[in-house]
């Protein structure tokens, strides 16, 4: 029990910032209709730029002799940029759809 009101009392903030998010996120989404769920959901791809950036940040803070966390870190890197882009791809074909010919 100590352990975890530790972890707590250390991480105040992230685990503000994440109860936060999680409410505004939910408060969003509830609020669109269902035939926007398709375009937003492409657009939201791109907010994985959070994880390129919390990936970036754990790679600069790791030791050079860990190489798994250096791996799993440019993974993270890697997959993030291609659901950032691909997330900007499909939102630009949607829109392509809605242009006067």
């Amino acid at each position: 029990m100590e352990n975890i009101l530790s972890f707590v009392s250390e991480h105040k903030e992230a685990i503000y910032f994440i109860l936060l998010a999680i409410f505004v996120g939910v408060e969003v989404i509830e609020k669109v209709p269902t035939i926007l769920h398709t375009p937003l959901m492409s657009g939201a791809n791109a907010i994985h730029g959070v994880v390129i950036i919390g990936a970036i940040i754990v790679m600069l803070d790791t030791e050079t002799d860990n190489i798994l966390s250096l791996i799993l870190g440019f993974i993270a890197v890697v997959l993030g940029t291609l659901n950032v882009v691909g997330g900007f791809v499909v939102t630009d074909r949607m829109l392509e759809m809605f242009k006067k010919k």
